[in-house]
């Protein structure tokens, strides 16, 4: 269930294991450059996200607002480990942006674990803005990015979604939508691994 594209695995257990594998390995005279590749991956894809934010709107980010739906590192859990969310987050604060984030379960988590990341840099912590609600999330935002997939976004009101939005513009981290109902839906849809860019209009 775990092979399929998106903006990178997290956890206690993956990332460790891991780790563990290749440090075993070496210990025993082998070196399992599957392995170092595997975590490479992982990191690149971590940066994915941002990426094509960027590539959207700009290498400077400044005035831009961003919903992010789905902070911990999958689904039916609060665990922010190792969370791809932190990265994006970091990667769009560093760049000027400003974050209104939503998670179904990890919201007190998120709030730690965000707060030791920016405990240098208060001015970028100040640009968070935790929110009770995905669509309280949404409002006046450039764009939605999703990070985890959990259930309760892969149905979404797509009218209000576009009410609530500046744009009506999706970065999609786990591919939970379809790229042709989403112009269907007058979307502008960004998927993980998926060859055509879809643009409403």
């Amino acid at each position: 269930s775990f092979l399929y594209a998106g903006c990178g695995y997290g956890g206690s257990c993956f990332p460790k294991d891991v780790q563990a594998l290749e440090r075993t390995a070496r210990a025993n005279g082998q070196e399992l450059l599957i392995l170092r590749a595997v975590e490479a991956v992982n990191d690149r894809q971590k940066h994915v996200l941002g990426g094509k934010i960027v590539s959207r709107f700009g290498e400077d980010l400044a005035g831009r607002h961003f919903a992010i739906w789905g902070l911990a590192f999958k689904p039916n859990t609060d665990d922010m480990r190792e969370a791809s969310s932190r990265v994006l987050i970091a990667e769009l604060l560093a760049r000027g942006a400003s974050v209104a984030v939503h998670d179904p379960v990890a919201m007190p988590e998120a709030r730690r674990a965000l707060a030791l990341d920016f405990a240098a840099d208060p001015a970028a912590a100040a640009r968070i803005r935790f929110c009770d609600s995905p669509t309280g999330a949404l409002e006046e935002a450039d764009a939605l990015v999703i990070v985890t997939e959990w259930k309760a976004f892969r149905s979404p009101d797509f009218g209000q979604l576009k009410t609530l939005l500046k744009t009506p513009v999706i970065f999609d981290g786990r591919n939970l939508f379809e790229p042709d109902a989403m112009v269907a839906a007058g979307v502008e849809y960004h998927g993980i691994g998926r060859s055509v860019l879809t643009r409403a209009g």
